[in-house]
């Protein structure tokens, strides 16, 4: 008869979580479904897979290649292979660019762990690409001996220029001090008091785009300690270079120099000038797509047009013309406009013979920007140039003009160095709102943990004070989680409107700096949200630990009390680490970024309101690795190690006085492993898999976890209130009072009497475990009176 019983339980337990789980699994199908379709709803990409080889990457209908590679699909070499020259060995070499050598200088010299030589790989004059010999270095130099040696430039020019050249080959390396030294070296070259030669200057061209080629962060350090304005009277060393050129340019990956000349006697100059840069199949410059052109009426913008200036003057005997193009603006270090996207900020250079006095002259520029179409969308701009005697960008004597070809127009009064400060939108990807399966997971959570909490209030005597206390706060810190999940981690932003013209927002009349070149909309709401499910997740968490805690020491050292204030103990750990870690993350990031207005995107996302994923390279930094996944991963090992402890020592230990049947006890056993489990969060540990980088396992592993963690208070609700005795005898209390109303008043007694029989047979079957799950069960009998 026992037996009979125990199955007609088994059977009744194993109908409820088999129901359970096919509607998870038919919900989690339609879920599917639904995505799928609403996949295979957008259009198909216009761009073919892989159409860009060799790293290229499609953009503004494209392919931007690599320096390495050219033509339409990135599939022309554009590179010397791997050579040697004498005892010096090369590795691939870009076509423009001077590659170093693998050897170094030795440990023991001044410029130890640099290279020896290098050498250019050029094109011919047929077109070939070709390698050009060797420069070999002095081991003994380095850019703080050359900077010694300036006044030896007017004598030594052309081996001082090439030595700065070979010590800033490899720009990775370079330092402040590096920026520093050797924009005084190459500034004194170009200085026409120096009278160094022309190659030794054209050498130095090319030493300054290398020098290009170093990290924004350097530069920002060199341009804060240079207190003697090195890298403006780099600046102005150039423009005068410009000047010097005749008709000829000098062309480098990321300068490039152009100079127009006419006679001073007799010659009737142009009025007006123009420069123009056309479009790479990469960003660096190229010669072939600079040209100058003279005696024109305007500018004459293209498609294939990325910056053009026009130089305008009254008069017509100016003698020379100069432009100088940068292919960023590293060398002009802004104080109030920061830059935080890597889009190419050309800075173009006009300047007129200095013995020409025109004050009616003007400037008029057209720039098409460069950046990600899909991701941004151009907010505005602002017409600027560098003002040397602020050390800044100044709007002075600039406008901007109205133009409807997807050009930006400026138009200045005066030459110097211009240059277009940009601002954008960044178009962020929204999710879709929360679909069906997930509001309803989330929902039944809710009502699953506040009848939780409810019945453990209610239930509370004849059980431990400090065991209710803790699976009270756990359900509560996860219940406002998912309260604030359900109804705050969409960004109201995603409803504003955007325009659909990169144009339309743009106020011509205003060419005010901007501050930064990406405008987000502030939502302080948002950042609240953010801050809360940071605090309240990992409140959850903590609470978990402090579970997993107090079990190994209720059930593993029963010997041993628990201390003295014990609930007060682990409240101040329970709701006072989270705060803890919450409020010092966003304490410091707020003083590392308080001078930028979007600040809490370095906190939160702007696509949810959590926590903001890191950047390439910046995971070590990242506030969701040292604020979350670390004290959640603590935890969570924690968590696991008491598990398989208590699993083993308690709930599967072998009994010798068990006289029930195997079938009962496997039944106990799996109920509470399954308790354990959920309380301890160890569903969580799928979203380690969730990392993986096959698509089709992680989206499974998603799903699951969704499932699992979604509907994590439902499985508490049912394990730690309907599975009880209190719970199962009040139940049938209720259905004998509610079936006596009706005709037949047997059938519910008998039911009520079965249960009753079947839950004392069960716990008078296992004396020992009842003395174990005495602590996890709230309705076991127990005379102690301890309250909340």
């Amino acid at each position: 008869m026992a037996s009979c019983r125990a199955c007609d339980l088994k059977v009744l337990v194993t109908t409820v979580c088999g129901l359970l789980t096919v509607v998870t699994l038919g919900l989690s199908f339609w879920r599917i479904v639904v995505r799928t379709q609403r996949g295979n709803s957008f259009p198909p990409s216009t761009t073919p897979i892989k159409f860009c080889e060799n790293g290229g990457s499609w953009e503004n209908g494209r392919c931007i290649c690599p320096e390495e590679w050219q033509g339409l699909r990135c599939t022309i070499a554009n590179f010397c292979e791997n050579s040697t020259y004498g005892s010096f060995t090369f590795a691939r070499i870009p076509v423009g660019r001077y590659g170093p050598s693998l050897q170094t200088c030795d440990k023991d010299t001044s410029n130890a762990g640099n290279p020896i030589a290098i050498r250019l790989c050029s094109l011919s004059t047929y077109g070939n690409i070709e390698l050009q010999a060797a420069k070999i270095g002095n081991c003994n130099e380095n850019l703080e001996t050359l900077e010694q040696q300036i006044d030896s430039i007017q004598t030594q020019s052309k081996n001082i220029s090439t030595e700065a050249l070979i010590l800033t080959s490899d720009a990775s390396k370079l330092t402040a001090d590096n920026i520093t030294s050797v924009a005084k070296v190459v500034g004194q070259i170009f200085n026409t008091s120096r009278k160094a030669e022309s190659e030794a200057k054209k050498t130095a061209v090319t030493t300054v785009s290398q020098l290009l080629d170093a990290s924004e962060d350097v530069f920002r350090t060199a341009a804060a300690a240079d207190n003697e304005d090195t890298l403006a009277t780099l600046i102005e060393q150039m423009e005068a270079y410009s000047l010097s050129l005749g008709n000829e340019s000098v062309v480098e990956p990321n300068v490039a120099v152009q100079s127009v000349s006419f006679p001073s006697e007799g010659t009737v100059g142009p009025a007006n000038v123009r420069f123009s840069v056309q479009k790479g199949a990469s960003d660096s410059l190229v010669s072939a797509l600079t040209a100058v052109n003279t005696n024109v009426d305007g500018l004459n913008p293209d498609e294939q047009t990325e910056l053009q200036i026009l130089l305008n003057t009254t008069k017509s005997n100016s003698t020379a013309y100069g432009f100088i193009v940068f292919q960023n603006n590293k060398l002009f270090q802004s104080k109030t406009f920061t830059a935080s996207s890597n889009f190419s900020q050309k800075v173009v250079s006009s300047k007129i013979d200095e013995n020409e006095q025109d004050e009616s002259v003007s400037v008029e520029m057209v720039f098409r920007p460069k950046y990600n179409q899909r991701e941004f969308q151009l907010h505005s701009y602002a017409c600027v140039y560098w003002n040397f005697l602020t050390k800044d960008w100044d709007t002075h004597g600039c406008h901007k003009d109205r133009g409807t070809d997807g050009f930006l127009y400026c138009r200045c009064n005066h030459t110097t160095n211009f240059a277009v400060l940009m601002t954008f939108k960044k178009d962020y990807q929204y999710p879709e709102s929360l679909d069906v399966f997930s509001k309803t997971g989330c929902v039944l959570s809710v009502t699953g943990l506040t009848l939780t909490i409810i019945f453990q209030i209610v239930t509370r005597k004849g059980r431990r004070a400090s065991v209710t206390w803790v699976l009270v706060s756990l359900c509560t810190t996860m219940l406002i989680f998912n309260l604030l999940f359900i109804f705050g981690i969409e960004n109201s932003n995603k409803n504003l409107k955007t325009s659909d013209s990169d144009n339309n927002d743009i106020d011509f009349d205003n060419n005010e700096m901007p501050q930064t070149d990406i405008i987000a909309t502030p939502n302080c709401k948002c950042t609240g949200i953010a801050i809360s499910l940071h605090y309240f997740l990992l409140a959850t968490f903590t609470w978990s630990g402090l579970n997993a805690a107090q079990l190994y020491f209720l059930l593993i050292r029963t010997m041993k009390p628990l201390p003295q204030r014990f609930i007060l103990f682990i409240s101040l750990i329970g709701w006072g680490f989270p705060a803890a870690v919450t409020g010092i993350t966003v304490g410091i990031i707020y003083s590392q970024n308080r001078n930028n207005p979007q600040w809490e995107l370095a906190y939160r996302q702007e696509e949810i309101c959590w926590l903001a994923n890191p950047e390439d390279n910046g995971f070590i930094k990242s506030p969701l690795l040292w604020s979350f996944i670390m004290p959640v991963s603590i935890i969570l090992l924690n968590n696991v190690i008491i598990f398989i402890i208590i699993t083993i020592k308690v709930l599967w230990k072998t009994n010798q006085n068990l006289r029930s049947t195997k079938n009962v006890s496997f039944l106990r056993k799996i109920i509470g492993t399954l308790s354990i489990a959920v309380v301890f969060g160890l569903t969580w540990i799928l979203a380690y898999f969730m990392l993986i980088s096959n698509d089709d396992l992680r989206t499974v592993f998603s799903f699951i976890f969704c499932i699992l963690n979604g509907t994590q208070g439902v499985q508490i609700f049912i394990l730690y209130t309907i599975c009880t005795k209190i719970f199962l005898s009040k139940f049938s209390e209720v259905l004998k009072s509610l079936s006596s109303v009706g005709r037949v008043k047997s059938l519910p007694s008998v039911t009520a009497l079965r249960l009753r029989i079947r839950m004392y047979n069960m716990l008078r079957s296992l004396p020992v475990l009842h003395e174990h799950f005495r602590l996890l069960e709230p309705s076991i009998i127990n005379q102690e009176n301890d309250t909340i």
